[in-house]
């Protein structure tokens, strides 16, 4: 009976190699419109100067023909409105670059959601038919954006939104990153049982990226009607469901990338303020299983723990067999997450520490300090 184990992680494999082989549906799929209804890109900027000079370049450098970007200065200590200010008198980016200097956060909401929200106001009538709100940290190629919109436009959507590369570019990085992002991939899984779905539950989107039309953003509610969780992106997702609007998620991997966190204290930091959030909502409506799912979520990390822990106090061959299968899980992971496969080698301890986060997480519970700013009991 023991080696029905290794015969579970043998097909895992297969199962993992097929999501990542097929990755569909794929912007790439998509012919890019670059003469589409105007566009106007908002980003949130708190504290965002490592970022932010190489975000707002990348999507000034569009082949998309009609556009403007807004930021929005979230009142930051370091000098993030002090670089857009100078990128704004380079040739060419006067018409096209604000910089909005963001009031302070009413009580009751997130950082980020009043900060969407006041780039909204700020975006002008007639000029921004089509909103994208993108992070600090990303970073999007020419036909990011052109192709966003087309994928809008023929699938006859309401939300669009993508699936990125991460970068990961440090030790941590590479060995917990991609659990986190593989966790998620499991609870997204196949991108059918997501677009268009009527299940409100089912609904995800990626803050980092959510295209939209103005007049449903507006009708939704925009980002006030999530302006009190911390998974403001699951959460907007999910009320266009409510108000009957179609979703629609796509891989794209060549076309935008993002590097959320640099080192251990931040990766620590960041996914302990989400998980226990966010995960909840892309459960079933019931009241016990979102309660109780925080803090059973990291169960199935233990998968890649124990085998090796056993088979350095056992040696039997099943388990060496699992070790084994699961190292060429990894590597197949991480070739296709662009991170050195040597870094499989430690998917023990990236397992470890994510389970780490995930109980952190679930203990937080409802308090979150992220970015000099508390919010919860």
């Amino acid at each position: 009976m023991i080696w029905l184990i290794p015969a579970g992680y043998l097909v895992a494999l297969v199962v993992i190699v097929r999501f990542y082989l097929l990755r569909t549906p794929n912007l790439a799929d998509y012919q890019p419109n670059p003469d589409g209804p105007p566009v106007t890109v908002i980003i949130p900027a708190r504290n965002e100067a490592r970022n932010i000079e190489a975000c707002v370049t990348s999507i000034l450098t569009t082949g998309y023909r009609r556009l403007e970007v807004v930021v929005v200065d979230d009142q930051s200590t370091d000098d993030t409105a002090a670089r857009v200010s100078r990128l704004i008198t380079l040739p060419g980016n006067g018409d096209r670059l604000r910089l909005v200097h963001g009031a302070k956060k009413p009580d009751g909401w997130f950082g980020k959601q009043w900060a969407l929200v006041q780039g909204f106001r700020a975006a002008r009538p007639g000029k921004s038919d089509l909103l994208i709100f993108a992070d600090a940290d990303t970073q999007h190629t020419p036909e990011l954006i052109p192709r966003a919109v087309a994928v809008l436009a023929k699938e006859k959507v309401d939300l669009m939104t993508v699936l990125p590369r991460q970068a990961m570019e440090t030790f941590w990085e590479r060995i917990i990153q991609p659990h986190v992002f593989f966790a998620l991939g499991l609870g997204v899984g196949d991108f059918r049982r997501v677009n268009r779905t009527r299940h409100y539950w089912k609904g995800i989107a990626n803050g980092q990226f959510i295209l939209t039309p103005r007049k449903t953003y507006e009708a939704v509610g925009t980002h006030e009607a999530v302006k009190d969780t911390v998974a403001d992106d699951l959460a907007l997702a999910q009320a266009y469901i409510k108000s009957g609007r179609d979703i629609f998620l796509v891989h794209a991997f060549v076309y935008m990338t993002t590097r959320m966190y640099t080192n251990l204290r931040e990766i620590y930091a960041g996914w302990s303020k989400n998980l226990a959030s966010g995960a909840p909502l892309m459960m079933p409506p019931i009241g016990i299983v979102r309660a109780v799912f925080p803090w059973v979520m990291w169960v199935p990390s233990l998968a890649w723990l124990v085998p090796p822990v056993i088979l350095a106090i056992t040696g039997a061959i099943p388990w060496l067999v699992v070790v084994l299968l699961s190292l060429a899980i990894w590597g197949f992971i991480s070739v296709n997450e662009k991170v050195p496969i040597a870094y499989s080698l430690f998917y023990p301890l990236g397992a470890a520490v994510m389970i780490a986060i995930m109980i952190r997480s679930a203990i937080r519970g409802r308090h979150i300090e992220w970015k000099g700013r508390s919010y919860g009991p």
